[in-house]
């Protein structure tokens, strides 16, 4: 059986220093999975610093394993292709080791901030699920909690979950988990400008703060909201310090890109300490969808990773 050695992610302490991110993320692109992975399909691994390694990288993985562009769909919507049984092993083995794969606690008991972040509606539900079963049961304490979405239309497949029936947007569906997670019923104070961006606040007795956002796009005439953009209208909302500490809850798969883009959007912005964590898809209550970790969405994510790395070594300058 094919296995690797896990390969760290790079790292987000507070009051963040920016001297040793290049390293460690080329020490993510530069690892035995990643060579292995490439040499799989029909590539090597060129010997080069981190932005010529990055940009070789992405036009690699454009070639060889972004599954979404052709009909620009969204995740779940892709076509699967069909791998020798030897290269789904090679895919599970170095998914593992770069971090897409195992489910993780929290590294610390305490927090300035949890985020839950948005995606598909099942998603949705289980990221929230988690959070608010990580809170209420003294996981990990923390004073505020933010759902983060946006006004992506939610599919036909996704309103036929019952959470969701009736549900318009993603953060429809956030609101849906955060209300079954932590027991809310109305929010105590809505904001919002219509079509462009929303919030939601939720107190209770014994409850952190919880907020449900919807951000606007930062490019309204050509895509929705990204995670970017979320993580930027939420810091816009919050008086960050460099000494604050953050928790972000995604799904396993997405845990790379996702983290680089926190480490962008907030870490060099605010000097913050970043851990990000995937839920465990066994303790959820709404099942994975079929085909969530098929091969292909491995390989997908890990291209999703190089491209955020590419993106936070630009941003370091």
């Amino acid at each position: 059986m094919v296995s690797f050695a896990a390969v760290p992610l790079p790292s987000s302490e507070p009051n963040f220093r920016r001297d040793t991110i290049a390293a460690e993320m080329h020490g993510w692109i530069s690892s035995e999975p990643m060579r292995a992975l490439v040499a799989a399909f029909g590539g090597e691994l060129p010997s080069a610093g981190v932005d010529d390694l990055l940009a070789w990288l992405d036009g690699f993985s454009d070639e060889h394993w972004d599954f979404r562009k052709h009909g620009k769909v969204e995740r779940d919507q892709v076509r699967a292709p069909s791998f020798a049984p030897a290269t789904v092993e090679l895919i599970a083995a170095a998914a593992t080791a770069l971090r897409l794969v195992d489910a993780e606690a929290p590294p610390r008991p305490a927090y300035d901030h949890l985020l839950v972040l948005g995606g598909l509606g099942r998603a949705c539900l289980q990221r929230t699920e988690y959070a608010a079963r990580l809170v209420r049961a003294g996981a990990v304490a923390v004073p505020e909690v933010a759902a983060l979405g946006s006004f992506r239309p939610l599919t036909e497949a996704e309103t036929a979950l019952a959470a969701l029936a009736g549900g318009r947007y993603e953060v429809d569906a956030m609101d849906a988990g955060i209300r079954i997670g932590f027991g809310f019923g109305e929010p105590v104070l809505r904001e919002a400008s219509e079509g462009s961006w929303e919030v939601l606040t939720y107190r209770a007795a014994g409850c952190p703060e919880v907020h449900v956002l919807a951000a606007p796009s930062s490019q309204p005439e050509s895509r929705r909201a990204n995670t970017p953009d979320t993580y930027e209208f939420w810091a816009r909302r919050i008086s960050l310090r460099a000494t604050d500490r953050i928790l972000i809850v995604t799904s396993p798969i997405y845990v790379p890109f996702q983290h680089c883009d926190a480490v962008r959007m907030l870490a060099l912005r605010y000097r913050c300490g970043i851990d990000t964590i995937g839920f465990d898809p066994d303790h959820a209550t709404v099942p994975p969808a079929p085909g969530a970790t098929n091969p292909d969405r491995y390989l997908q994510e890990i291209r999703s990773a190089i491209c955020s790395m590419r993106a936070l070594l630009r941003a370091l300058g």
